[in-house]
């Protein structure tokens, strides 16, 4: 009882402790966009339907789960050396849920509907971040695309230049096949890319029919300008599985609850009237009877509370791990946000390297396959820019998400 009591305090102070918006650059899809696409997902549209669901459990558990039972009984008495008398006997009897059974009931229900809200907003946070990833995936192939086509225009362009000094006299025929030879490499590139770039639209597109295709401008990452204390308080405050779960601890206490009380039977109340001696005689009255309780009612009131008990410990667990989970995205957000400034480092020193290349093989001063190994490089760096931009946006983006800090799940 007292891990409970700790357990549910721990929850009341993390939702307490975080109450602050985000106003920092995203460059994420507009709010009112994911709302709408988010409301169509079948997951969430489950999700939406499970309400409904505990609020039906909530109702059946208010009512009692007793009903009246009516009983009629006829019967013909033979009396030796006497005519035979109409005899019979209706009554009507109920078993009454005592007070403070129907209190656990109800403490059960209200842990059901808690349980249900939760796992829906838990299924939009679900659904957010595959669209998410689908989305950034779907810009960083279009951005790659991009890429693509500027080198397939760059060694088209370089194609046509040696095939005029090679007519020129000034570039030999090994030049030109070199050339036609890296133009077929990145015909092939750009087809990948194009391919890529179709796939990405058609998964994100069938997974959320609703998502317009309007390219826009793969983000630029950011570093994360919060603390690990920040975004651990502020995870741990709004985890719709910690907060499931802690809800589910709720329930268990109730069932409990239900368990202890349920030690005492309920009492059957009967009324009935009855006509004997063929009338003569009329019986008016009414019975109680309680079944004598066994040794099984203890034995399942103590089930429960070792079930509550290792719940309590789980929830404990699943906190506990939440934790090192929230330390690793937060140090692999950073760490991604780090590889990506590098990254991108080196590839303009690549790309300088590529012009200095190009400028000597203008002037004679280098060969060009030096040139096209200059520009393989540049290429491979901006890929790897890419990628790595990839990967810090979607662990930035996944830090936001899981802290509800856009796209208003509550």
């Amino acid at each position: 009882m007292k891990l409970f009591s700790l357990v549910i305090g721990l929850s009341i102070f993390a939702g307490a402790a975080c109450a602050e918006e985000y106003t920092g650059p995203l460059g994420l899809l507009p709010t009112e966009v994911v709302r709408q696409v988010l409301e169509q997902d079948p997951a969430v549209s489950a999700a939406r339907a499970g309400l409904d669901v505990g609020r039906y459990e909530v109702d059946i558990l208010d009512r009692s789960p007793y009903e009246w039972t009516p009983t009629v009984l006829g019967q013909r008495r033979a009396v030796q050396g006497g005519s035979n008398l109409n005899e019979w006997n209706v009554g009507v009897e109920r078993t009454f849920r005592l007070p403070n059974k129907a209190a656990a009931d109800q403490r059960i229900g209200r842990g059901m509907v808690e349980v249900s809200e939760i796992r829906y907003t838990e299924a939009l946070r679900q659904a957010s971040l595959t669209l998410m990833a689908l989305w950034v995936d779907w810009l960083a192939a279009e951005r790659s695309l991009a890429l693509a086509e500027k080198n397939l225009q760059s060694v088209q362009d370089s194609l046509a230049a040696v095939e005029k000094r090679a007519l020129a006299g000034d570039a030999s025929e090994l030049d030109v096949s070199l050339a036609r030879a890296e133009l077929a490499e990145q015909r092939r590139l750009h087809n990948d890319a194009k391919t890529l770039a179709a796939a990405a639209w058609i998964h994100l597109s069938t997974r959320f029919p609703g998502i317009d295709r309007q390219i826009v401008q793969l983000p630029k990452p950011v570093p994360l300008d919060r603390d690990m204390s920040f975004w651990r308080e502020r995870i741990l405050a709004e985890s719709n599985a910690l907060k499931v779960m802690q809800a589910q601890l709720q329930v268990a206490q109730g069932q409990a609850e239900r368990a202890h009380a349920d030690k005492i039977p309920d009492p059957s109340l009967t009324f009935f009237t009855a006509s004997e001696q063929g009338g003569r005689e009329r019986i008016n009255g009414m019975s109680v009877s309680v079944p004598i309780p066994s040794g099984a009612r203890s034995s399942r009131s103590a089930k429960a509370q070792a079930e509550l008990e290792v719940l309590s410990q789980e929830v404990m667990l699943a906190k506990r791990q939440l934790e090192a989970d929230i330390a690793s995205a937060v140090a692999m957000a950073q760490g991604a946000y780090d590889s990506f400034r590098i990254a991108n480092e080196g590839a303009e020193a690549m790309q300088r390297n590529a012009s200095l290349m190009q400028r000597a093989y203008a002037l004679g001063e280098a060969e060009l396959q030096a040139l096209l190994q200059a520009r393989r490089q540049a290429t491979s760096a901006m890929t790897n820019v890419v990628q790595t931009q990839v990967t810090a946006l979607k662990s930035y983006y996944g830090l936001l998400v899981n802290a509800h800090l856009v796209w208003d799940f509550d």
